[in-house]
């Protein structure tokens, strides 16, 4: 395994590298990470991760700050599974140039966390444009539990690079719980009542399947979990999973949810 450090020698390592496989990471690697990995192990000649905490997407210095972070234990888990390259840039090399053309978000898709996190996905497709102009990967592997970066993500690549985008299925736990690195910052008792607010609301997901009377029902349910686990929703919505519009009946949908529990923000989606 190479641990890449510079653009330079990025540039050297992979100049060659026919087959490409992209897995973009924050760090905090866990089980969700290694399935992306993984499948690009399968697929892929080689296999590149990165681990880069982006700052310009996060919305408030001390969220950033508190991002897990463990780059040591990070590099032995990437080790053991025969991982080809590591590149863990410095943002000093990442932003040492300004954007000639400012990216934008399009109104009607400021919904779901963009609507509660504003400029955070501009600060994600920013980083993401960045790092596949550097890399020029074949293949970038993305998890589905950020559905809405990996939509927006989805829409800039096909405008601008030949990369194809492969989505992973989220990976859970054994209390199902999504796997995310923010859970390494919830208690115990909140980790496990993290999983019970998933298996509520994938049960909810099946009800809305069979029965179209479903907005008092979300209504009903979003007072349970509240009263219930004392969280703070964002959201609960069901879109349609082609475009994020709001589901209309027989359209095919996900209900997407974000809620904070602990001081910590968990997304989700079903």
């Amino acid at each position: 395994m190479k641990i890449i450090r510079s653009i330079k020698k990025l540039r050297t390592i992979i100049s060659n590298v026919d087959n490409l496989g992209f897995v973009p990471t924050m760090g905090g690697i866990h089980k969700g990470h290694l399935s992306l990995i993984k499948k690009s192990i399968n697929k892929c000649n080689k296999t590149l991760v990165s681990i880069y905490v982006n700052p310009t997407q996060f919305n408030s210095n001390i969220d950033f700050s508190k991002y897990p972070r463990n780059v040591k234990k990070d590099l032995i888990i990437l080790k053991k599974l025969n991982t080809d390259f590591v590149f863990i840039p410095k943002t000093s090399e990442i932003y040492n140039k300004a954007r000639s053309k400012k990216l934008i978000i399009k109104s009607k898709k400021k919904i779901l966390c963009e609507k509660f996190r504003k400029g955070h996905f501009k600060g994600v497709i920013d980083i993401v444009d960045r790092l596949l102009n550097l890399i020029n990967p074949k293949y970038m592997f993305l998890g589905e539990k950020d559905f809405q970066q990996l939509f927006l993500i989805n829409k800039h690549v096909k405008r601008k690079f030949k990369v194809k985008i492969i989505p992973c299925k989220i990976i859970r736990n054994k209390n199902y719980a999504a796997l995310s690195s923010r859970n390494n910052l919830l208690s115990k008792k909140n980790l496990i009542n993290a999983g019970k607010i998933a298996k509520k609301l994938s049960l909810f997901k099946k009800e809305i399947k069979n029965n179209n009377s479903y907005k008092k029902k979300i209504s009903h349910v979003k007072n349970y979990l509240i009263k219930k686990y004392k969280i703070k929703i964002d959201y609960l919505e069901l879109r349609n999973e082609i475009d994020l519009s709001i589901y209309k009946n027989k359209s095919k949908f996900r209900l997407f949810v974000a809620y904070h529990i602990d001081n910590v923000r968990l997304i989700d989606n079903y």
